[in-house]
């Protein structure tokens, strides 16, 4: 079936256009119940129309903590459908986190998750009010149910005036670098790149008429909820899970047919360490898309290997909607090649360049600087913070994102890692996903992650903390002595710390600010 993507300007007429094209194919599955299209736009009216009644105008915040479910997805349209903005939390912070994201929002309404509502009393100390929370699926602790609230509204569609400029959805920075902002992105911004990159036809890009999506990350995160809307867009049959567990997709796989999903690396890593990963049957995988972080080679070499289907390296962020760049599956090859190292080629409608970190001067080819992008893409801005916003964007449109890389002669872009992870030694600047790339290849590492220390001759001194496979020896010069075989002298680190496990954000993403911080203690500066 043909889609008319033009019929779906906002997030709110996702469902109201399949419901009327295929009411009866399923929209979703969620713990063995399936919801149809039909039904999921029926509820979604519901909660628009329950949100109008609760005198929710357009443009009011309205939070969700919790774990991914089918209520969520249903609560996500309705909220879009009254004109609201949707705000999900990370289900994996702390409550003194989630109170400074409340107090920050300032959300009409709070939705909570069944495995929040133990610490109903700890969320609410910051002042929320209790009457305000909504209890998801069973309830409990005297807050109001979900379905309780939900049904005592029509199914009518009110068809309320959106504007596809309007913001639908904020999402919070992980804060691994400050207080978290609330990134705000339009319907465009999320909407309007996507139906421009259906219209080039790109392979890995197309949705079949029995494609089975699957969604296992944070819904607080662009990686979980972006990746949802792109396959409820295209009409997909969506598998919500709760959250990752690398047995429960695998069980998926292989019951429901998945053929396609999005994950970061690590969880493509926890996926492969699964006993039974070599035992399932992939032959309905299409593509597997993958990003958020970087990949080690030796990582996505094995994964090829094993799920023997397509694979697209995902570059993007929070403020840019996710995906800006991407890393073709004919650009990949088991043996390894220099483009599996990139990050790839900008999707269509977007302008990706790289720029002196100082004068912000365009950089030729093959020059290091600082990564730079414009497109439909790019978020309205940060919530009630205008000089974060005007510092992250140009008066031309062009989105600072804080990452270091340079584009080959082709237009490939090569990620080295985040300015505010480079390590200065010796005045050379070392970029840690290079020297992990590096190190990870060792077959005692399970994981590994690089932090600048301080030194007193180089200023810097590049260190591996390392996770080591079960049952291997701690051999620290065994993994320098591999590390040399493939870096320059300058990047092979001067020690390894061997740790049980590395701190990571609710995104994934290694917090190397944390492994840090016993080094640099006490020292004013964070740079030596």
């Amino acid at each position: 079936m043909q889609l008319d993507f033009d019929a779906m300007p906002t997030l709110g007429d996702i469902p109201r256009y399949h419901a009327r094209v295929r009411a009866e194919r399923p929209a979703m599955t969620f713990e063995g119940r399936t919801i149809r299209w039909a039904a999921l736009n029926a509820g979604a009216n519901r909660v628009a129309n329950a949100l109008l009644a609760a005198d929710c105008a357009p443009g009011d915040r309205i939070a969700y903590l919790g774990k991914g479910t089918d209520e969520f997805f249903e609560l996500m349209f309705g909220i879009a459908k009254a004109g609201a903005v949707i705000a999900p939390v990370q289900w994996r912070l702390a409550a003194p986190e989630v109170q400074q994201i409340l107090s920050d929002a300032r959300p009409k309404l709070l939705f909570i998750g069944s495995e929040q509502i133990d610490r109903i009393d700890d969320l609410c100390a910051g002042g929320y009010a209790r009457e305000c929370v909504v209890a998801m699926e069973q309830g409990g602790a005297g807050l109001k149910r979900y379905q309780d609230w939900r049904d005592l509204h029509s199914t009518t569609d009110s068809r309320s005036a959106v504007d596809p400029s309007a913001v639908a959805l904020q999402l919070y920075t992980s804060g691994t670098t400050g207080l978290p902002k609330g990134v705000m992105l339009s319907h465009r911004n999320i909407l309007a790149g996507r139906r421009e990159a259906v219209r080039e036809q790109m392979k890995w890009n197309e949705w079949q008429e029995d494609d089975v999506n699957l969604v296992a990350l944070p819904v607080g995160h662009i990686g979980g909820i972006g990746w949802a809307i792109v396959g409820f867009l295209n009409g997909a049959h969506t598998i919500v899970q709760r959250e990752f567990v690398p047995a429960q997709v695998l069980e998926a796989i292989e019951r429901q047919r998945v053929s396609k999903m999005f994950l970061v690396p690590t969880a493509l890593h926890m996926l492969l360490l699964q006993p039974r990963v070599r035992e399932i049957d992939y032959s309905r995988m299409r593509h597997i898309l993958y990003g958020a972080s970087p990949i080690a080679l030796d990582l996505l070499r094995e994964a090829t290997e094993v799920f023997g289907c397509g694979f697209c390296q995902q570059y993007g962020m929070t403020e840019t909607c996710g995906t800006i760049v991407y890393l073709p599956p004919e650009d990949h090859d088991p043996a390894g090649n220099k483009r599996m190292r990139s990050a790839g080629i900008p999707m269509p409608g977007v302008e990706i360049r790289v720029v002196d970190a100082i004068t912000r001067a365009p950089l030729p080819a093959g020059q290091i600087g600082e990564v730079e992008t414009r497109s439909v893409a790019n978020m309205v801005g940060y919530w009630n913070r205008p000089d974060a916003t005007a510092e992250t964007i140009s008066a031309e449109g062009w989105l600072r994102t804080g990452d270091a890389g340079y584009l080959d002669e082709a237009g490939y872009l090569y990620i080295q890692d985040r300015f505010k992870d480079m390590i200065c030694s010796g005045a050379e600047n070392v970029y840690p996903a290079e020297v992990e790339n590096a190190v990870f290849g060792h077959p005692a590492v399970q994981e590994v992650a690089v932090i600048g220390v301080p030194d007193d001759k180089w200023g810097e001194a590049v260190k591996a903390m390392v996770v080591l496979k079960p049952g291997a020896e701690p051999d620290a010069e065994a993994i320098l002595s591999f590390a040399r075989t493939r870096l320059a002298g300058f990047k092979v680190p001067k020690s390894v710390d061997f740790v049980a496990a590395l701190p990571r954000g609710p995104s994934g993403k290694i917090l190397r600010r944390i492994l840090r911080e016993p080094y640099w203690a006490g020292r004013e500066r964070r740079v030596n």
